[in-house]
C-alpha cells in the first residue's frame, strides 16, 4: 500500500472512530490512540516515518493559530500570571526533576543525556489539553489558563531541549548566554508574530469583500509566519501565537458575521482532522518504538516510564498549589496587581494539576533526537530516550486523559 493510500486509510478509520467515541461517550483521542497502537501492531502494516521538521510545520501552526485565535485575551491577561509560572517556571522545574530521577534511576543516563529526556517531556500539549477537556465544562478561566500555558511552554522546553543536546554533543552550558538565548527567541517570535498579524490585518482590510481570498490569507498565515520565525531563528511557537491573539481581536472588530461563520466553519473541518490524525499518529509510532528496545529492557522501561510520570505530576501538582496560595498573599497584600478573577480554587488547581498530559510535541522532538553526534558518533542512548518519551506521553494521555472527566465530577460534587 502507498503512503498516501495509507493516509486515507487512516483518516476514514479516524472519522469512524471519532463518531463512536461521541456515541460511547468516550474521550476521542484515547479511543484514537488506542487504535493507533492496535493498527501498528498489524503485521503488514507499512511503517509510517514521522519528520519531526513536518510534524512541527503542518501540525503545530494552524492549530497554535487556532487556539490562539479562539481564546479570550482579556481572560488570558487576567491569568497572565499563573500562565507565565506554569510555561516558563514550571517547565525548568520539571525538566531538572525528570532530569534527576533519570539519572539515579536509569542505567547509563548522565546528566547531558537526563536532561535531554527532562526537556522533551517538560511542557504539556495543547492539542492534548484543549482535545480532552473539551465538553467538560470547565470554568472560563480554568481553560484559559490550560489553553494559554500550553500555547507557550512549547517555546520554554524546545530551549532546554537545544542546550541538552548540545550538551551531550560536548558543548559547556552557560547559564548567561542560555538565558540570552532564550531572551532573544521569545522576544524575536513576539516581534515576528506581530509583525505579521499587523501584515495580514493590512491585507485583509482591503480584501475582506472576498470571503474566498480572506479566509486563504487567514489559512495560509500561520505557516508563513512560523517558517519566517524559524528561518530568523526565532520561535515559531510564539510567532503563531501572537499572530493568533493579534488577528483574533482584529477580526471581532473588522469582520462581518457571514464571513465569520464561513471561516469558523473551514477552521473546524481543518482542526478536527489535524486533531485526529496526531492522535491516531501517536498511537501508530508506538509499536515500530518497541521494536527498537531490546525485549528483556522492555518492562523496566516501562517502569522508569511510570516513576517519571508520577514524579512529573506531583511536581506539577506542587507548584499549582504553591501557585494558588501565592495568588492569594499578593491578592490580600495588594502589593500585586492580581485581580480577584485570577484567584485559583481548589478545585481548580486539582484539574489543572491533572490535566497536564504530553503530546505530539514531546513525541516530535523525541522522535526528531540526532542518530549521530557532530563527531561522526552515534547519539548515546537514543533509543532509551525515545521509548521512555513515548510511554510517558501514552501514560499520560490514557492515564490522565481517561481519569479527567472521573476528577472533574467528583470535584463538583464536593463544591
Amino acid at each position: 500500500m502507498e503512503d498516501y493510500s495509507i493516509v486515507i486509510f487512516i483518516l476514514a478509520i479516524m472519522i469512524g472512530l471519532s463518531a463512536l467515541a461521541d456515541k460511547i461517550k468516550l474521550s476521542y483521542p484515547i479511543l484514537l490512540i488506542v487504535a493507533g497502537i492496535a493498527i501498528g501492531f498489524i503485521p503488514s502494516m507499512p511503517h509510517i516515518k514521522l519528520n519531526p521538521e513536518v510534524i512541527f510545520l503542518i501540525f503545530l501552526p494552524p492549530l497554535l493559530y487556532d487556539a490562539a485565535f479562539n481564546i479570550s485575551f482579556k481572560t488570558f491577561m487576567t491569568n497572565i500570571n499563573t500562565i507565565g509560572t506554569l510555561a516558563v517556571g514550571l517547565v525548568f522545574i520539571t525538566a531538572t526533576g525528570i532530569a534527576v530521577i533519570a539519572h539515579y534511576m536509569i542505567p547509563g543516563m548522565t546528566w547531558p543525556l537526563s536532561f535531554v529526556l527532562g526537556s522533551i517531556l517538560a511542557a504539556t500539549d495543547a492539542v492534548a489539553a484543549i482535545s480532552i477537556t473539551k465538553g467538560l465544562g470547565l470554568s472560563h478561566n480554568t481553560t484559559t489558563i490550560l489553553e494559554g500555558e500550553s500555547l507557550v511552554n512549547d517555546a520554554s522546553a524546545l530551549v532546554a531541549y537545544r542546550f541538552a543536546v548540545a550538551a551531550v554533543s560536548g558543548t559547556a552550558f552557560v547559564f548567561w548566554k542560555g538565558s540570552l538565548e532564550f531572551l532573544l527567541l521569545f522576544g524575536g517570535g513576539l516581534l515576528v508574530g506581530l509583525t505579521m498579524g499587523k501584515m495580514l490585518g493590512f491585507i485583509l482590510t482591503r480584501v475582506q469583500e472576498n470571503t474566498m481570498v480572506t479566509i486563504s490569507f487567514m489559512l495560509l498565515m500561520p505557516f508563513v509566519t512560523y517558517l519566517v520565525a524559524e528561518e530568523l531563528h526565532v520561535s515559531g511557537v510564539i510567532a503563531v501565537v501572537m499572530l493568533g491573539l493579534a488577528i483574533s481581536r482584529f477580526s471581532r472588530k473588522i469582520f462581518p458575521e457571514q464571513l465569520k461563520r464561513q471561516s469558523r466553519t473551514i477552521w473546524d473541518v481543518i482542526m478536527f482532522l489535524l486533531n485526529g490524525l496526531i492522535f491516531i499518529l501517536i498511537g501508530l509510532e508506538f509499536p515500530y518504538v518497541v521494536k527498537s528496545i531490546d525485549s528483556n529492557r522492555i518492562w523496566p522501561f516501562v517502569g522508569y516510564a511510570f516513576i517519571i510520570t508520577v514524579v512529573a505530576f506531583f511536581l506539577r501538582l506542587v507548584r499549582v498549589l504553591l501557585q494558588q496560595v501565592n495568588l492569594q498573599r499578593a491578592f490580600q497584600s495588594k502589593k500585586a496587581r492580581i485581580s480577584e478573577e485570577a484567584l485559583l480554587s481548589f478545585q481548580d488547581s486539582i484539574i489543572i494539576s491533572w490535566s497536564g498530559m504530553r503530546g505530539i510535541v514531546s513525541l516530535a522532538i523525541a522522535i526528531g533526537l540526532p542518530v549521530t553526534l557532530e563527531n561522526g558518533g552515534p547519539f548515546p542512548e537514543r533509543s532509551t530516550i525515545v521509548f521512555i518519551s513515548v510511554v510517558v506521553v501514552l501514560f499520560t494521555l490514557l492515564g490522565q486523559g481517561l481519569t479527567l472527566p472521573w476528577v472533574v465530577r467528583k470535584l463538583r460534587s464536593k463544591g
